[in-house]
């Protein structure tokens, strides 16, 4: 009987790799899924460290941003305590910075309680100087007033000459000038508010007091009557009414 050679019988067997399908552990194929799988899970674990990392500075951020207003507002509450603290001593009374506000306060207190008075002596200063234009305007106008009734006299008559007719319209424009406006006409409505009636007549045409005849005319500046007008009235007679 032969001698049984082992490695004779071997060598014509198949390989176990080869047989499973598995290539052989120093082949490409074999580093190839390894190294694929290694790459997979490294990307997918940064990616996963690089959204924890986006995340943690946001917060970060956010966190820092409402520590940066909380410091400030403390910076603020502690500047005023230290003003406040600037201002008086320890004992309470002012210090030499404290004692320069309250005179800076007292002293702008002062001033607009003076431009206050300022303002309100200008406004009287205004309206006296008004009333004393309006006195100055009387004081002419009843000098005038005789001269002033000569002339509608006259003009009622048509007596005026051209030369006359001119100086009377002069004044007419110089009173106008100064507001002085002249009333009292007739046929117009009797008004004891700035009418005074020198004679009443009876008169069947008329249904209500009415001026028959102007004798003096009035005049007014404003809302104010200088002189009422004289005029004659003309009353519906008894037997009318």
């Amino acid at each position: 009987m032969p001698d049984f050679d082992k490695d004779d019988y071997l060598t014509g067997m198949d390989d176990a790799d080869k047989l499973a399908g598995n290539p052989p552990a120093g082949s490409d194929a074999a580093q190839a899924p390894a190294g694929g799988a290694a790459k997979a899970a490294a990307a997918g674990a940064g990616a996963d460290a690089a959204k924890t990392d986006d995340g943690a500075a946001k917060a970060g951020a956010a966190n820092a941003g409402a520590a940066a207003k909380a410091d400030d507002s403390a910076a603020a509450g502690a500047a005023k305590a230290d003003d406040s603290d600037a201002d008086t001593n320890a004992d309470g009374s002012l210090t030499p910075l404290g004692q320069a506000k309250k005179e800076a306060a007292d002293y702008l207190e002062a001033l607009q309680r003076e431009r206050a008075e300022f303002v309100n002596y200008r406004n009287r200063m205004v309206k006296e100087q008004e009333r004393y234009r309006q006195h100055g305007i009387i004081d002419v106008l009843t000098a005038l007033l005789p001269a002033l009734d000569d002339i509608d006299r006259i003009r009622e008559h048509d007596d005026m000459s051209d030369s006359f007719k001119a100086v009377a319209a002069k004044i007419d424009k110089a009173f106008d000038k100064f507001g002085v406006e002249k009333f009292g006409e007739k046929g117009e409505a009797f008004d004891p508010t700035k009418h005074e009636a020198v004679l009443h007549k009876p008169d069947n045409s008329v249904t209500m007091e009415t001026v028959d005849t102007v004798v003096e005319a009035g005049y007014r500046i404003g809302d104010r009557v200088i002189r009422a007008a004289r005029v004659v009235v003309a009353a519906p007679a008894p037997d009318a009414q």
